[in-house]
């Protein structure tokens, strides 16, 4: 590619659509096909857990797709009940970020998997799409979703008070779309145009405490962008260029400067984003992990309970502190997430979804736990989310540590073995194990799967 500012108008888009019609199963390398299926599984786990009725998010939205009803296309997740895919999607959405312990691409500052995977599965099971198909669009879809990230620049979608995942979500949601649909050139490049017509997503979730409008952004992604694909393939019009048209997306995110519309096509499918993602341990936002990290490392060492600690201080990057210090919102929230972890030694979606303050020893040590914004630390972020950790304890002493790279990072992988345990234990408490292993199965296989829908039958229960 060349210069930003010399590219020819209409060669980023025609470059997108080319990539995403043209790219075959055949030509992904083994890595990339086996990671996909990974993230897949991930995914998964984390969506089966959040479909317990005792959470209200799914629950409500469910009920609301059983009073709209709609042709039995998909399966929502967990439940004995299909509907068409575009409701589907609007509840897998959301229960594919709920947990927020999916997936997540560090230096996109995107949660692809959330968004990607309910697409490719409602839609796949509306087409009985087979299991290479859906293994393709999921890659596909990855790919521009934290390419479109990547060019906005999240940094500075989150200083406008953008969520990256919504913005670029509902973009990589058409492509998956469109790549199952099968759209021709000029339907793709207007499919791409509808979804960016309809992309939303703020922050103002950082306001709802029920943990409600966080999740839901991903289903708006998913939702706006299978409407923007199904649109398009039959002949609604819509803007053909929005990378590079008179009002693209990049004018109305990102107008202040600090964007790389090249990012878009550059060095396409010579690397793939679905291999650059990073798996989570806990279930809070992914600033937190490292620090979370380097916490268990200190109490592990040193023989600490949280009755031995006085104080607790996170070091994070200045640029990324306001998402994490000082906030009510429990999942984004240093001052809540580091006294459960250091409590109960793990942070799970009830951590999350009920509140925990009421536990003396939490409520003790949030009041004695702060973050401090490094500048020393903004060098590498966000490609990285670097945390100091010092603990002092009740005897006086204290005790720091440094990570760069939490556990499930690329640059610290999770085994296979740690994967499947994390997905047995996440869906343990929605299907019982035979299934639960039946759906490892059929993703480990899916390259041989002939219709999507047996997976969806599993997933909604095995029923």
């Amino acid at each position: 590619m060349s210069d930003q500012g010399m590219d020819p108008k209409g060669v980023l888009v025609r470059d997108a659509v080319e990539f995403a019609r043209n790219l075959n199963f055949s030509d992904l390398p083994r890595e990339v096909v086996e990671a996909a299926k990974t993230v897949i599984l991930d995914a998964l786990g984390a969506m089966l857990a959040a479909s317990l009725p005792k959470y209200s998010a799914g629950k409500i939205l469910t009920q609301i797709v059983r009073e709209l009803g709609g042709t039995e296309e998909a399966t929502i997740i967990g439940q004995n009940l299909r509907s068409s895919c575009v409701n589907a999607v609007f509840v897998n959405g959301t229960l594919g970020y709920y947990c927020d312990i999916e997936a997540h691409h560090p230096e996109a500052v995107v949660h692809p998997a959330a968004t990607i995977v309910p697409v490719c599965l409602a839609l796949g099971e509306k087409q009985r799409a087979d299991g290479k198909a859906l293994l393709l669009s999921f890659i596909l879809g990855t790919e521009f979703d934290c390419r479109v990230s990547s060019a906005l620049n999240p940094r500075i979608l989150y200083d406008r008070g953008f969520h990256p995942s919504s913005i670029a979500g509902t973009i990589g949601a058409a492509v998956a779309a469109g790549r199952l649909l099968g759209l021709n050139t000029d339907e793709f490049q207007i499919a791409l145009g509808l979804a960016a017509q309809q992309t939303s997503g703020l922050l103002a979730w950082k306001e709802d405490f029920t943990e409600n409008a966080r999740p839901f952004n991903h289903s708006i992604a998913a939702r706006n962008g299978v409407t923007a694909a199904l649109l398009a393939a039959r002949g609604f019009g819509g803007p053909p260029d929005i990378f590079q048209g008179i009002y693209n997306i990049f004018r109305a995110f990102s107008a202040d400067g600090g964007s790389d519309p090249k990012q878009i096509s550059l060095d396409l499918g010579n690397k793939y984003a679905v291999t650059e993602l990073a798996f989570k341990k806990y279930s809070c936002c992914a600033f937190l992990h490292p620090g979370l990290d380097a916490l268990f490392m200190i109490m592990d060492r040193h023989e600490l309970g949280s009755v031995d600690i006085e104080s607790i201080v996170l070091h994070f990057a200045k640029n990324g502190t306001e998402l994490i210090d000082g906030t009510e919102l429990r999942s984004h929230s240093a001052q809540y997430i580091l006294p459960v972890a250091a409590v109960n030694r793990k942070v799970m979606i009830d951590d999350i979804l009920y509140d925990q303050r009421s536990e003396p020893e939490i409520d003790r040590l949030m009041a004695h736990t702060k973050v401090v914004g490094n500048e020393e630390l903004d060098a590498g972020y966000p490609e990285r989310y670097s945390s100091i950790v010092e603990v002092t304890t009740k005897g006086g002493r204290t005790y720091s540590e440094r990570v760069d790279y939490a556990a499930g990072t690329p640059q610290n992988p999770f085994s296979r073995e740690e994967i499947i345990r994390k997905f047995f234990d996440l869906s343990s408490t929605a299907v019982d194990k035979a299934i639960a292993e039946r759906i490892v199965q059929t993703v480990e296989n899916i390259e041989s799967l002939n219709d999507v829908n047996s997976l969806g039958l599993l997933l909604g229960g095995g029923r």
